[in-house]
């Protein structure tokens, strides 16, 4: 059975485009359009689709107020068309923090150089979060009791310091980035690198949010920059982030590699992890489409650091960490909500 989609935007050539890209593939069927917030609401409500495509800026009611009441009342999968500016930045962060799971370049130029390659990609992305409506979306829990981490194998968990923490995600991650970040301690002893897929417009945005949230400090990384306990640098979106040097010493290197397919490349900083710090690195691979980290994940644990994923069940998208799960390097396998509480107590 086909994946039904509601495709939400006040422009009738724009639904009309999208439509006909969705419709060329068999695993998905428009069911409806929506030209406006209140619209989207009401076809939400009577159509159930599996997932939504949602402009942001819109008459009557704009896209994120849309979101915010579509996830109260009838939770679906929704993925936003954004533009790449730092005002679309700030407006994409807020549709995610409203609910919305995804988003996109609403230019399908600013999505891949080759025509077929975007519309592949905005299919797959679809397909990827309507699989999600599917499966059910849940409300956000707002409160959890703490509970004991759970070892993804009966193997013995290494037991050494923690002094560096790294963490790699793309499609679902920066709400799940906020929700793991705001559980750590103002005073967390070590550094933090974060690698999100995101594109270079969004990530000074991302940090400064991340960084008025949570206790610890969050900033952008910038070349030369050194690691301190409680800091956390993220990537800039469309470069490649690395560590240089030695362990006490480190600095992070920040440039460019045509080559990669992701930018910033979970897989290119963890790989540089590896030869600064091996044993005594925490890798978390969260919620992502691919298999970007695993890679680099398995050499970190080849050379003793500790790798942990985010299960199934609160992933937007289970493919970064099922790669960590099946490579059998995961030495922790664990919910969302129980992430960051677990990487406090480890590190601590």
């Amino acid at each position: 059975m086909a994946i039904r989609v509601l495709v939400v935007d006040d422009s009738g050539f724009f639904r009309r485009r999208v439509s006909e890209i969705l419709s060329a593939d068999p695993a998905l069927e428009v069911v409806g359009q929506a030209a406006n917030g209140e619209e989207a609401i009401d076809q939400a409500a009577k159509l159930r689709p599996d997932v939504i495509t949602m402009d942001i800026e819109m008459p009557v009611l704009d896209g994120i107020s849309a979101t915010r009441r579509i996830m109260a009342r009838t939770p679906t999968p929704i993925i936003m068309f954004s533009s790449l500016t730092t005002e679309g930045a700030k407006a994409t962060l807020d549709a995610l923090d409203a609910g919305a799971l995804d988003f996109l370049p609403k230019r399908f130029e600013d999505i891949a150089s080759d025509r077929e390659e975007a519309t592949r990609l905005l299919c797959q992305r679809v397909r990827d979060l309507g699989r999600k409506g599917r499966a059910g979306i849940r409300k956000p829990i707002t409160t959890r009791p703490p509970v004991t981490a759970r070892p993804a194998a009966p193997q013995r968990a290494a037991s050494g310091p923690i002094r560096l923490l790294a963490i790699g995600t793309s499609t679902g991650g920066p709400v799940a980035l906020q929700k793991v970040l705001t559980r750590l301690p103002a005073n967390f002893p070590a550094p933090i690198l974060l690698i999100q897929h995101m594109p270079g417009t969004f990530t000074p945005a991302f940090a400064k949010r991340l960084d008025q949230q949570c206790a610890i400090r969050v900033r952008e990384a910038a070349d030369g920059d050194r690691l301190e306990p409680g800091l956390a640098l993220l990537a800039p979106g469309g470069r490649q982030m690395l560590l240089d040097g030695r362990a006490g010493s480190a600095v992070v290197r920040i440039g460019d590699d045509p080559g990669q397919t992701y930018k910033p490349s979970v897989d290119l900083t963890f790989t540089s992890i590896a030869k600064v710090h091996p044993r005594d690195t925490l890798a978390v691979v969260l919620t992502g489409m691919g298999a970007d980290g695993a890679q680099g994940a398995r050499l970190l644990h080849e050379r003793g650091s500790r790798v942990w994923a985010q299960d199934e069940a609160s992933c937007v998208v289970y493919g970064m960490p099922a790669a960590v799960v099946e490579a059998g390097i995961a030495e922790q396998v664990l919910p969302l909500d129980e992430m960051g509480d677990a990487i406090a107590r480890r590190v601590r």
